[in-house]
């Protein structure tokens, strides 16, 4: 099942749609959870979130990513967007710290984003 989600960073909204075909413990999680909020980091061109409500182990997890992966990140209960490179990995891939289960797309991918999202609350919500 897809879900449409919106991540509202100050006045941006970035779309999302999660999908459960390969991690849908972790989807099932992230939607009941809905909405929260969270503190947004940058790490290269990943944003990635402090420690969300989501508490779920390694399921399909996998790294490296593809481009505009939206991802969970067990290790820290983070939540991440995959705008790019990481600052760790071979040149071309798209490296999390640690495998992380995918949970979909970013659906609007302007990486102008990251210039707004350090340090910034992020709200996550159903569309």
């Amino acid at each position: 099942m897809k879900y449409p989600i919106i991540l509202k960073i100050k006045n941006t909204d970035v779309s999302l749609e999660l999908d459960d075909k390969f991690s849908p413990k972790t989807v099932k999680e992230f939607v009941e959870r809905l909405p929260f909020t969270v503190k947004l980091h940058i790490w290269g061109d990943e944003i990635y979130s402090s420690e969300s409500p989501i508490d779920v182990t390694e399921e399909n997890a996998q790294s490296p990513v593809s481009l505009n992966d939206v991802a969970y990140w067990p290790t820290g209960k983070a939540i991440c967007l995959f705008y790019g490179p990481t600052p760790i990995g071979k040149k071309g891939d798209i490296t999390p710290a640690s495998p992380v289960n995918v949970i979909g797309k970013i659906i609007t991918p302007d990486k102008s984003v990251l210039k707004i999202a350090d340090g910034v609350d992020g709200t996550f919500q159903l569309k």
